[in-house]
């Protein structure tokens, strides 16, 4: 086995992590009813030797299930549901953080549960379609956010939080990524707002730093980390002139709030716009505690990372995702499986839980 750092133990906080390799969140759509089941129980276990885990995302809420088949954590059927897979990771020796993902504008009604509605900062529909049970639809014109609706969405992050908690989770990532409700806030394309929460550059991050803050004080900012996604094109976001002002902006003022970790995204290897060295920079020296970081890395991007201080832990998606024994393959220099694309989203276990290990 090797002596790399990149499998050495990691802290998280107070956390030990067995390796500094993180498990990227990874939406695949296998739970029906939006309740988690033994199935995915199975597929989290697998991984469990990755140092941490951060789940795919889930939905605070009836209104974020934009997607068919996520799963949520606001039902006690949901927390049962998750509390077999925190199981399942700690039997192995692993951490997981459950990311929680409200959807916003990218979804659509026919994926929502009876009552719930599709809303977002702003009346702007997203760009493209959603699947649905009745085949990919535009994306609807979302219902603009009252202020009591952002009051009633940071109370269901922060009740979504405790119930991660009570699943028996060692923390949550908020996903403030991929184009998604909080970085829809921060993109003044999706933001075109002229209250307190829209407009410049520091009100369009309260929204973002509110939820933030509202789940640190009611779980431990320690057991809390956000993804962040600076030049990210999903859910129809498009590049603006004050994205490098914006995160630096935000990551000074998350750093205050007490979260453990932001995990920035670098979606360029999968045709994005490249987050540049100076705002990644920027956002390193801003953060005074764990960065984690995520784009197309393999094992030596990795530690190069790690050696240079450009992060403290690295996140893998698609590696993880068709290579469950990952660390050890990575360790062994083995060759990696590829993964099934075809079945990414489909019911069952086919390109899900049934990746051969190197034995």
């Amino acid at each position: 086995m090797s002596t790399s750092p990149l499998f050495a133990s990691a802290q998280l906080g107070s956390l030990t992590l067995a390796n500094h390799v993180v498990m990227a969140p990874m939406t695949r759509s296998r739970a029906p009813g939006n309740v988690p089941n033994s199935l995915m129980a199975e597929y989290y276990g697998q991984r469990a030797t990755a140092g941490l885990i951060i789940t795919e995302g889930t939905s605070p809420s009836p209104n974020g299930l934009g997607y068919i088949h996520i799963p949520g954590l606001y039902s006690p059927e949901q927390v049962e549901g998750w509390k077999a897979v925190t199981s399942a990771v700690h039997a192995k020796g692993g951490r997981s953080f459950v990311q929680l993902m409200h959807t916003g504008r990218v979804g659509h009604e026919r994926n929502l549960p009876e009552g719930a509605e599709v809303v977002a900062p702003s009346a702007v529909a997203a760009s493209g379609e959603m699947v649905t049970a009745a085949g990919k639809q535009p994306h609807p014109v979302p219902r603009a956010m009252t202020e009591a609706d952002l009051g009633k969405a940071r109370d269901e992050f922060v009740q979504a939080a405790r119930n991660a908690i009570a699943a028996g989770f060692d923390g949550v990532e908020l996903h403030g990524a991929n184009g998604y409700l909080l970085e829809q806030f921060l993109n003044p394309a999706s933001n075109v707002r002229t209250d307190a929460y829209g407009g410049s550059v520091e009100k369009r991050c309260r929204f973002v730093l509110e939820v933030a803050q509202a789940v640190a004080d009611a779980i431990g900012g320690g057991k809390v980390g956000i993804r962040l996604s600076p030049y990210g094109v999903n859910g129809g976001m498009t590049p603006y002139a004050e994205i490098d002002p914006t995160y630096t902006y935000l990551t000074e003022k998350l750093a205050s709030t007490g979260l453990q970790y932001i995990h920035v995204v670098d979606h360029s290897a999968m045709g994005a716009p490249p987050v540049s060295a100076d705002l990644k920079a920027a956002m390193r020296k801003a953060w005074p505690r764990t960065v984690i970081v995520c784009g197309g890395f393999d094992r030596a991007k990795a530690e190069a990372a790690l050696a240079e201080g450009t992060a403290d832990l690295v996140a893998f998606g698609r590696p993880l995702l068709a290579n469950p024994d990952l660390v050890t393959r990575m360790a062994k220099d083995l060759p990696l499986n590829t993964p099934d694309f075809a079945r990414l989203y489909t019911p069952g276990p086919q390109g899900y839980t049934d990746y051969p290990t190197a034995g």
